[in-house]
């Protein structure tokens, strides 16, 4: 029996038990994880089971739903402001709706799905395993968990730098629920809302929604229209002079419904069922480099137009045309009727959706079995017009079909009257994406055709693992942790031009398979000891690793080769305090962390013999690196209404001497850091609520956030700089008590700061090309919620 059908199999009985017998252990109301249970506690469960915050021996951020609203916070990229050395990146046009996440330097920013990710992202305990889909909607949550350092056992494979984990509010058939209404800046429109349902004795159903639409703020401008001298006709003529479109516009609609039933004291269901979409013009994109010296290029109009300076259009402008007119020159016509006039579109489209179901099984007072089972799947697609000109300089669109199984069983006990607690399982994931591409990169090579590419990929991961605690006396506990991970990735490969036949240049690559697979074993060890009843220190030796692929962009035979996992083994001494009568909470963490089989997405490879001269995008293990730092968070509550919250942060990435020369061969100098990595960032908040009688209440808040420098790619160049900014948003609620609702004015970026997101470089594959996503400028936006 395969270790797939044993898991499917014990899965199978645990469902069958519980349909017959049904529900499980309800949870003590006054102490559920996320929520207080007293002054300022909060109960996570990172550990596997139910912990106060300040007795969890891990470098962890857990936010509570009440922050969220309280600092106006509705996507997962939003958290990152107030969480030390945690990076989270919305994607801009050339990688569509994808996350890019990392944490104390260590990440993933690249979307193709033979990447793996670098920072876990759970919901529900549930894997998600691609950055593509991975935007969400902080929808009816009960808290967020950061956990920062590698959670190789906790977690698994590609939580390497942490991971995010999402918990939903559970059922509870009470009846109550909520609905909220959001107007602002650009015609700003959201709906949210929630209710519970007693549906039978111990069975409940709750029920979330979302709605957002915003107009963009970056305007698409037909070139043609408005140079009209320039030689290039003009493509579009609309009410609004020559914008075509606002880039940048939100468009999103989720649902998800939970059925929780406990129909015995030993056996809770949880069945769940999610539903999104995110249907939207392109990213907010802006040329900042326009600079082509290489002979590839041909200018489709005949205007004897360069690619050059004359695109860059402003702080928020481009001249987009996502146009690829017949090509003249050496190519030839493509067809019968010249070449397909759009090959791209100003569009992003995703459909997601999942289901999953839960098993908490009490089989005896000291024991417990738990099972998640889930399925996932999305279908994204997404055009690029990367140089932001009407000349189709680069151009292209994507696909990808996405789904994965996975099945996690855990078992969990304690022995000896509490001296040993345990926790023993295994994990299971199937998953295939298939990647569908077209491409227009003129700048490739002279002569060089447009390409239709499919990728298919069909991985699975499996994995056991084991944590025991020990619990010698009342203030040491001692803990060692195990997980054992096998992977096998295949990537088939096909290169053709648009009329289907093979292409000229490419075609050698059709029906290639690249194959990976590996293994791995991580561990953790941690002691901690509880020095007062307000301040307990720790320290751990832990690790964790990124799985290993294939260079998923060959160009050519020679770059099909597979690339290892990259490791990480780190060492971590904490702190963590409740002070004077637990007014003030202060976590500090210390880290040295040795990172080594570094993957980095490289332009160039010198020492391959491609059949192209340029581009060569591939993935290498490029060296190795110690990463250090500290980060500390604070928590101030000293009545009156006062609140203050503040964290800080900071990373030292230095490649090691002994990977100089490895570096040296792709070109990367040891002064470099890796993608996305601020040295430096701290956030500030301060809100003061005010009682007004009647148990209604007024409470201004203002937050603040800074990230020091950070670059987009390896090598760092001036060009891949994205400088240093710090934000302010300000927020100022009214909630009245009697008729349990509240009015929120809200307004972001309040400086109306300058700054980029992400940036796109192609200057080292011979593009000419640095385009970057410019943030959000300044918004406000007026709420009213009801609670019922």
């Amino acid at each position: 029996m395969t270790f797939k059908s044993r898991l499917l199999m014990t899965a199978a009985l645990a469902a069958g038990y519980a349909a017959c017998s049904a529900p499980a252990l309800a949870q003590d109301e006054t102490e559920r994880p996320g929520q207080a249970a007293g002054n300022n506690t909060i109960v996570v469960t990172a550990q596997f089971r139910e912990q106060s915050l300040q007795s969890t021996p891990l470098a962890i951020t857990a936010i509570s739903s009440e922050m969220l609203d309280a600092r106006s916070q509705t996507s997962v990229a939003e958290i990152a402001g107030q969480a030390p050395s945690v990076t989270l990146k919305p994607q801009g046009t050339a990688f569509g709706p994808a996350l890019g996440a990392s944490i104390r330097g260590v990440g993933q920013f690249d979307f193709n799905p033979g990447f793996e990710p670098g920072v876990g992202l759970y919901v529900d305990d549930v894997y998600y395993a691609t950055l593509t889909g991975s935007i969400l909607d902080l929808l009816d949550l009960e808290r967020v968990e950061v956990l920062r350092g590698p959670q190789g056992t906790l977690a698994g494979k590609n939580s390497i730098g942490g991971a995010i984990k999402l918990y939903s509010r559970q059922p509870k058939g009470d009846g109550s629920g909520f609905a909220s209404v959001t107007y602002g800046s650009r015609n700003r429109l959201d709906f949210r809302g929630a209710y519970d349902l007693g549906i039978a004795e111990n069975v409940a159903f709750r029920v979330s929604a979302v709605s957002k639409v915003q107009d963009g703020y970056v305007d698409r401008i037909d070139y043609g229209c408005a140079f009209p001298d320039s030689g290039i006709p003009a493509l579009t003529t609309t009410e609004e002079g020559c914008v075509v479109d606002r880039n940048g516009q939100v468009n999103y609609q989720a649902v998800r419904g939970q059925l929780r039933i406990e129909a015995t004291p030993d056996i809770e269901i949880n069945i769940s069922g999610d539903y999104t979409t995110d249907n939207r013009n392109s990213p907010a994109g802006v040329l900042t480099v326009a600079d082509y010296q290489g002979a590839g290029f041909i200018d489709p109009y005949g205007s004897g137009a360069k690619y050059d300076s004359r695109f860059i259009c402003g702080k928020f402008c481009n001249y987009a045309g996502f146009q690829s007119p017949a090509q003249a020159g050496p190519l030839g016509p493509l067809s019968p009727n010249g070449y397909e006039q759009s090959v791209s579109r100003d569009e992003v489209d995703l459909e997601a959706y999942g289901f999953a179901a839960t098993i908490d099984w009490k089989l005896a007072d000291n024991l417990a079995l738990k099972s998640i089972t889930a399925y996932r799947a999305y279908e994204a697609f997404f055009g690029n017009d990367d140089d932001y000109s009407p000349l189709a300089h680069s151009l292209g669109r994507s696909n990808i079909d996405f789904w994965s199984f996975s099945q996690e069983l855990r078992l969990s006990g304690t022995l000896a009257n509490g001296l040993l607690d345990y926790t023993v399982g295994g994990f299971y994931q199937d998953q295939k994406s298939v990647y569908l591409t077209f491409q227009d990169l003129r700048y490739a090579a002279p002569g060089f055709p447009p390409f239709i590419g499919t990728d298919t990929l069909p991985a699975d991961t499996k994995a056991v693992f084991a944590q025991l605690t020990l619990n010698p006396t009342e203030r040491l506990t001692l803990l060692a942790g195990i997980r054992y991970t096998e992977e096998s990735k295949n990537t088939t490969y096909m290169r053709n031009r648009p009329d289907g036949t093979p292409h000229p240049l490419l075609g050698s690559l059709n029906d290639v398979t690249g194959s990976y697979s590996g293994d791995q074993v991580d561990y953790r060890l941690s002691a901690q000891y509880q020095i007062t009843d307000e301040v307990m220190a720790y320290a751990q030796v832990s690790t964790g690793f990124k799985g290993g692929g294939v260079s998923p962009r060959p160009f050519a035979a020679a770059q099909v080769i597979d690339f290892a996992p990259e490791t990480l083994d780190s060492y971590e001494i904490g702190l963590k305090s409740d002070l004077f009568d637990r007014i003030v909470r202060l976590n500090l963490t210390g880290f040295y962390m040795r990172y080594d089989d570094i993957q980095l997405n490289l332009l160039e490879c010198p020492d391959i013999s491609p059949a192209l001269p340029r581009p060569c995008p591939i993935t290498r293990n490029v060296g190795a690196a110690n990463i250090s730092g500290f980060e500390a968070e604070v928590f101030i509550r000293p009545g009156g209404g006062f609140q203050l919250d503040g964290a800080l942060s900071h990373i030292d990435f230095d490649f090691r001497e002994s990977a100089k020369a490895r570096l040296a061969s792709v070109g990367i100098p040891l002064s470099d850091t890796t993608p996305y990595n601020p040295d430096w960032k701290w956030s500030l908040g301060a809100q003061y609520e005010a009682a007004l009688g009647n148990g209604s209440t007024l409470t201004p808040r203002i937050d603040a956030s800074y990230q020091s420098d950070i670059y987009s790619r390896s090598p760092n160049t001036p060009s891949s700089k994205i400088s240093a900014y710090t934000l302010v948003n300000a927020r100022l609620s009214y909630f009245h008590a009697p008729g349990d609702w509240e009015l929120a004015l809200e307004v972001s970026n309040l400086l109306d700061k300058y700054y980029y997101v992400t940036s796109f470089d192609l200057l080292g594959a011979g593009g000419g090309i640095v385009a970057a996503q410019p943030g959000r400028p300044r918004e406000w936006a007026v709420s009213l919620r009801k609670n019922f």
